[in-house]
């Protein structure tokens, strides 16, 4: 398949997963995650009429979105990997969503910066479910305080949470847990689901599901 076929194939597996959960048609965005490829290899997939896309370096995307953006107005871009709070600014000038909120450094460095620059990019708080040292993300028993810090003493709207489960453990109860934890601090996004388990994660409530490879292909 062309990229362009693979995009619709995604597309209807989310629309099946939808039906098979009892879940409105649409009810799940697709972020095509277009990491580490350029612009021509991107181009196609905008054309084949994908607007949101996710990236996981905001240096890599200064190098392509900014002209991407110019040609084509209502893309939303997400970041979706690792923040570091001297990139709070660049990220706060490029991104529409920044998905990885993952500690209160980062969310002072974004209150600041929203303030400073007028701009309101939507905030999902990046939950490590797993508990694993290597990986970012705020423990899930500390979620519901840290969301409130977030709004109450920086005046940041949180809008999601968003994990990514062990590579190599079952994904639904990281999926699970994240609904739960979705519910206790009264946010409704829900980013969780790659290409190689979005469909289990439509059937746990993800509103959005991050997939590259099985659009782009291999990197």
């Amino acid at each position: 398949m062309d990229i362009e076929e693979r995009l619709q194939d995604v597309k209807g597996k989310i629309a099946k997963a939808e039906k098979y959960a009892g879940r409105p048609a649409g009810s799940v965005t697709l972020v095509a995650v277009s990491k580490t490829f350029d612009a021509d290899a991107i181009r196609p997939v905008i054309a084949a009429c994908q607007r949101v896309f996710g990236e996981n370096r905001v240096q890599e995307s200064q190098g392509k979105w900014p002209e991407l953006k110019a040609e084509t107005s209502d893309i939303e871009l997400h970041l979706i990997g690792p923040l570091q709070s001297n990139k709070a600014a660049d990220a706060i000038a490029l991104f529409d969503v920044i998905e990885t909120v993952d500690r209160e450094k980062i969310a002072r460095a974004l209150s600041e910066e929203m303030k400073r620059q007028g701009k309101s990019p939507k905030l999902y708080v990046q939950v490590n479910t797993g508990l694993e040292a290597q990986k970012a993300g705020i423990e899930p028993k500390e979620t519901a305080a840290f969301v409130e810090l977030c709004r109450k003493e920086l005046g940041l709207s949180i809008e999601g949470l968003m994990c990514i489960p062990p590579a190599d453990e079952n994904p639904g109860p990281h999926f699970a847990l994240l609904e739960k934890l979705a519910k206790q601090c009264g946010v409704e996004k829900l980013s969780m689901g790659m290409s190689g388990d979005f469909e289990t994660a439509v059937e746990f409530g993800a509103t959005s599901v991050r997939v590259g490879s099985a659009i782009f292909g291999t990197r």
